[in-house]
């Protein structure tokens, strides 16, 4: 995956990424961890995201939320940061790309339930381990807008139970990475293949 450093403004910042292109329409943008506590697109489970999703023939944005790394402005409580997902998504849709998915984990899957529950543009979104127990997660709204949940067994932030519950409500596929925790350390590869097998072409 050949990835380009690019930069998309949100409100008045400058916001850096990392872009990969494909040809053809398919596209994501891939949001990173709590940035307040070390998350940025440089981690290891958005950096999986995006080498399944490129593999897959879409073109990828993964970015540093507002205050993160090379990013201007400051960490905004959930408020702003959804303003970098709009740009990133514009950023996607400038480059001709119009079947546009988001795929979010942890801080970033909660940044895109705020998002999403009032936008009808997506073609399909992703959550990796939503720290249910650590955020205010609303998913009123989000019926059939979410197309798959991926957690680990041994989540901290995210009890499997209600996760199920939660994904059964709003009609989405729920898959669990045996021995995970909510880092993934070398787990990485449950992710891959539940990714694969959802990307993979139906028929």
């Amino acid at each position: 995956m050949n990835e380009e450093r690019i930069l998309f403004r949100s409100d008045k910042f400058s916001i850096e990424g990392l872009y990969a292109s494909c040809d053809g329409p398919k596209g994501v943008v891939i949001t990173h961890p709590h940035p307040m506590m070390g998350g940025s697109m440089r981690n290891n489970v958005v950096f999986a995201l995006g080498s399944v999703f490129h593999q897959n023939g879409f073109s990828t944005l993964r970015f540093n939320f507002r205050g993160a790394g090379r990013s201007e402005g400051i960490y905004d409580n959930g408020v702003g940061e959804q303003e970098d997902v709009k740009g990133a998504i514009d950023f996607l849709s400038e480059k001709g790309k119009n079947d546009i998915f988001l795929a979010g984990y942890s801080f970033g899957a909660w940044i895109n339930t705020r998002l999403i529950a009032d936008q009808d543009f997506l073609s399909g979104v992703i959550m990796v381990s939503p720290p249910i127990d650590f955020l205010d997660f609303d998913f009123s709204g989000l019926k059939e807008k979410v197309g798959l949940v991926i957690c680990g067994d041994r989540d901290q932030f995210c009890p499997i139970d209600r996760l199920k519950k939660i994904t059964e409500e709003i009609g989405c596929r729920l898959e669990i990475v045996n021995g995970a925790d909510h880092f993934y350390f070398g787990k990485e590869e449950g992710i891959i293949d539940y990714l694969n097998d959802y990307l993979a072409p139906k028929g």
